[in-house]
């Protein structure tokens, strides 16, 4: 198997975890959310730490240490993250994984927004285009649901903003992880010391089953981002976009197939539209990446004919 193909292979095997972890964290009720989340946080630390510690990785510490603005940077992201996974959490524990779906669906879009507003990016028509029939789509499903969709709006933007961020930062995936925990995992434990002190905890009082799947959830969280890491570093770019599609088809499928969660025919037109939205993006996206290539190659051709003329007008010795 080739390196471009074992990528592929870890990039669908993430996304497709990602996808049935509706169906994981129904298993974890009658915890709620916020222990959920809490405990994900912890077992992730833990996880992540063991993984770093085999391989005697630490040094990338001293440097967040030793800078002040990095350090500020993964506060942030750890916060957005915080706020993804617990609204996640609470939407699929909610009856709402098919929102949770839309959320992941209309991500890209909310990318391509942030791109302009704070990248200061220039879009091209096509994908001006995309982003008005997504803008189409919320508001024909705002009428659908009777108010926004404020679980898919918190998804894609809390996920939008911590990967531009991230993406700021350049920090490799195991380490960017146990640090934004870390960070995550005091008020974490603070949470969870004073519901077990209350009595309100789930933890280890619901059963054997449950307590493993709670501990479980950090290797849930760790597993996927480390084999996306490894598919990013082996597939273009271009196969990364298309995979991203994976998750929510899967988390859709779910909400509708396993849980049975209402999909009228209004909310059915609208996550069409967003559907036409991603054709369009995802079609623009492979154009521009083709024209591009063929722009380099073209360039790359006329210096290596320059380069060949320039030695051939040298005098020989």
């Amino acid at each position: 198997m080739s390196d471009e193909r074992r990528g592929y292979v870890y990039g669908l095997t993430a996304y497709a975890i990602w996808g049935f972890f509706p169906i994981y964290f129904k298993l974890l009720r009658p915890s709620p959310a916020l222990e959920i989340l809490s405990h994900r946080i912890i077992w992730s630390v833990l996880f992540v730490a063991i993984v770093l510690a085999a391989l005697r990785n630490w040094r990338f510490l001293g440097r967040i240490l030793r800078t002040p603005r990095l350090l500020g940077g993964i506060v942030l992201v750890a916060v957005l993250i915080g706020i993804n996974w617990g609204t996640y959490i609470y939407g699929v524990n909610s009856s709402r994984v098919v929102e949770t779906a839309l959320g992941y669906f209309i991500t890209p879009l909310v990318v391509v927004l942030l791109g302009v507003f704070v990248q200061r990016e220039r879009l091209r028509a096509w994908q001006w285009a995309a982003v008005g029939v997504g803008a189409l789509a919320v508001a024909v499903l705002a009428i659908d649901y009777g108010r926004l969709p404020y679980i898919a709006l918190t998804l894609a933007a809390s996920f939008g903003c911590y990967g531009l961020i991230k993406k700021r930062m350049s920090l490799p995936p195991a380490e960017g992880l146990f640090v934004e925990s870390a960070v995550l995992a005091v008020p974490a434990l603070g949470y969870l010391t004073w519901l077990n002190v209350s009595g309100g905890a789930e933890f280890g009082h619901v059963s054997a089953t449950h307590t493993a799947l709670m501990i479980i959830s950090g290797i849930a969280t760790a597993g996927p981002l480390m084999l996306f890491a490894a598919a990013a570093n082996r597939v273009p770019l271009v196969g990364l976009g298309i995979m991203q599609y994976v998750a929510p088809i899967i988390q859709l499928a779910c909400g509708v197939l396993l849980f049975h969660e209402p999909m009228p025919a209004a909310r059915l037109a609208g996550f069409g539209l967003v559907w036409v939205a991603l054709i369009i993006f995802t079609v623009d996206g492979l154009r521009s990446g083709r024209a591009t290539a063929r722009e380099r190659a073209a360039a790359d051709a006329t210096a290596a004919t320059a380069a060949g003329s320039a030695a051939a007008a040298l005098p020989s010795r």
